[in-house]
């Protein structure tokens, strides 16, 4: 069976260039484009994983990981946080915000299939 990721990123080029690829490695990918979708995506889907962007409308990444991990239903759900403007510390605030990995874009695919696949093996 595919796992299943949700992908939550605001920018149209970066969603359909990363959801394209992650198909072609044999995932099943929806897409959220806000933080609120993301939210209602996540509660409506349970995917397997969750790849959140930190600069998004409506509700930002760091809320939106806040927000999953307080939640019953969705705390267990990997979060990989995606962030164009790393900072020093960036990793360690997404790390407490809830995510259980982090990565920066632009995306280098292997890695973040290898972030991935670590995830979901650790998922019961």
């Amino acid at each position: 069976m595919m796992a299943r990721i949700l992908l939550v990123e605001d920018n149209e080029m970066n969603r359909d260039m990363l959801s394209r690829r992650l198909q072609k490695k044999g995932y099943e990918v929806s897409m959220a484009v806000d933080g609120s979708q993301g939210l209602a995506a996540a509660h409506r889907e349970l995917p397997d994983l969750i790849l959140m962007d930190m600069s998004l409308p409506e509700i930002d990444g760091w809320e939106a990981m806040r927000r999953l991990k307080a939640a019953q239903d969705t705390r267990e759900i990997p979060i990989i946080a995606l962030t164009a403007h790393a900072m020093q510390g960036d990793r360690e605030r997404a790390l407490e915000a809830g995510a259980n990995d982090y990565d920066t874009k632009p995306i280098e695919l292997p890695r973040l299939i290898g972030k991935i696949q670590a995830l979901l093996k650790e998922t019961p």
